[in-house]
């Protein structure tokens, strides 16, 4: 079993919102998943992005792969320049 760390579309038609989940990669998109790991909000200006840090670096080093827009939403929010300092 994979997991991903993926988004969840939640929301009304036309005002989009997501949370960011790490789920089995065989799940369908708003299927099942493990945890909810954050969420990410694109229609306030600027977009609303919170992740839990401690649980996504934890799931990445369980062996949780990121889908490409996680990755970006994740190095947009500087999350881990923050920890290292």
């Amino acid at each position: 079993m994979a997991v991903r760390i993926r988004c969840q579309r939640l929301g009304r038609k036309k005002k989009p919102f997501f949370r960011i989940v790490a789920a089995n990669s065989e799940s369908p998109r708003d299927g099942k998943f493990l945890e909810i790991l954050g969420y990410y909000n694109p229609l306030p200006d600027p977009s609303v992005i919170k992740i839990n840090a401690d649980r996504y670096k934890y799931w990445l080093n369980v062996g949780a792969q990121p889908s490409n827009t996680v990755a970006k939403l994740v190095e947009n929010t500087k999350l881990f320049e923050q920890s290292e300092e």
